[in-house]
């Protein structure tokens, strides 16, 4: 138990900070992305038994995927809260008062990508994963990888420029 301990700390809690970036870019919450990614904390655990092999970083955020997209169908069966009534009511989520105004165009231009582009852009240019390794966490072909980088750039390019 000691050993599979410490391998676990050495092969997956070092990859922590990356799960809680990926979680809050899908989540656009901390505290959503916090429960998240201890829920894939305690999958991973389950399940790393059988983990074998070398791509950990990958295995663990396909993990920390999952369990944000679960949290995204609990949270729509649970409740329908419009972004249209919070600034109705005059209540500005956090994110949007933040002091660097390049920050927040860049943050607003990445969520503005549809679901799978902006997970695919999320994973190359900020957690460094290969085509292959996210591949392996967004379960699509290299192929469709590939091209949704390519768009997703692209339309984050345009975003960034309008």
């Amino acid at each position: 138990m000691a050993d599979k301990r410490a391998r676990f700390d050495q092969q997956i809690i070092r990859h922590i900070d990356a799960a809680h970036n990926f979680a809050r870019w899908i989540l656009k919450n901390d505290a959503d992305a916090e429960d998240a990614v201890q829920e894939a904390l305690i999958d991973a655990w389950k399940g790393f038994g059988w983990f074998q092999g070398s791509q950990d970083k990958a295995w663990f955020l396909a993990i920390v995927r999952n369990a944000c997209y679960a949290q995204l169908r609990r949270s729509k069966r649970q409740f329908e809260i419009l972004d249209d009534e919070l600034v109705d009511d005059g209540l500005l989520p956090d994110a949007l008062l933040l002091q660097n105004v390049e920050q927040e165009f860049f943050r607003l231009a990445i969520e503005s990508l549809p679901e799978g582009y902006r997970e695919v852009v999320i994973l190359r240019e900020m957690e460094d994963l290969s085509y292959a390794e996210i591949s392996r966490v967004a379960g699509i072909p290299i192929g469709t990888v590939m091209s949704r980088l390519a768009r997703g750039r692209a339309m984050l390019a345009k975003e960034l420029t309008r």
